[in-house]
């Protein structure tokens, strides 16, 4: 189990910090060799200085095209394949109600949540993954997918429109590549800060299991994911949210 992902290569985007870093921390230390990427180079930096394995750092915007292609071409320039892609990186520019949003928000939101992960997801399988059986996608969606009652709703409507494009791409990319989402809960990442620094113990009591989420719980799920362990499942959400979806406690 310590080295449940030897001899693989991972890329992650948004790991600079948050769930991202928690996924790219994991993987290093069960063997794989990770590439991180977000948009600032000094932040990966600093965050790569903290993980033990083997990592690389790419700046990159995730909504970019070509910034995705050179990444994931630096990837493996750098490792010599992509066997996993973890598509984390999201942006919520804008809260209220959908109706009202500008469309340069819309926009940037759907760049970034939803045609991201695809584009990633079409270089990966092309220059690597339709080579490599047994690679994976992983992406990141949103127990707000499953909602539409929300400040957040643009952001939401992307994260449900991921876990469908999750189970088109596990169709299309089988037997070679499986492809998963996973669906957090609120988790304590400085993203979600606006939603539940100013009464996370109010929140923590509404989730049956009587906590809000860290990091690493989303970690531990993508490692499981990622490994040999789910090499029968592909085209599905794993929600991870502390039973939220459930309802309050009683």
């Amino acid at each position: 189990m310590d080295k449940l992902l030897q001899g693989k290569v991972a890329l992650v985007t948004g790991a600079s910090k948050g769930i991202g870093l928690a996924i790219a921390s994991m993987y290093a230390e069960r063997g794989a060799s990770v590439m991180l990427s977000s948009r600032k180079q000094e932040a990966l930096d600093e965050a790569a200085a903290g993980i033990e394995g083997e990592t690389s750092t790419f700046a990159a915007h995730a909504g970019d095209p070509e910034a995705a292609e050179a990444c994931i071409e630096a990837t493996i320039d750098r490792f010599g394949a992509v066997d996993i892609l973890v598509n984390n990186a999201a942006t919520n520019p804008y809260m209220g109600r959908s109706v009202d949003i500008d469309i340069d928000r819309w926009q940037k939101t759907f760049e970034v949540n939803l045609r991201g992960p695809l584009v990633w997801s079409h270089h990966t399988w092309h220059k690597s993954m339709q080579n490599r059986p047994g690679s994976t996608i992983i992406n990141i969606a949103s127990v707000g997918g499953f909602s539409a009652g929300s400040s957040i709703g643009i952001y939401n409507n992307t994260k449900a429109a991921l876990m469908h494009l999750t189970r088109v791409l596990a169709g299309e990319l089988a037997p070679s590549t499986r492809v998963n989402a996973i669906a957090p809960g609120l988790v304590k990442t400085d993203m979600a800060r606006a939603l539940w620094e100013a009464n996370e113990a109010e929140l923590a009591k509404g989730t049956p299991l009587g906590r809000l989420g860290e990091p690493d719980d989303i970690a531990n799920a993508a490692l499981f994911l990622a490994s040999d362990m789910a090499a029968w499942i592909t085209g599905q959400t794993i929600v991870v949210d502390g039973g939220s979806l459930l309802g309050g406690r009683g």
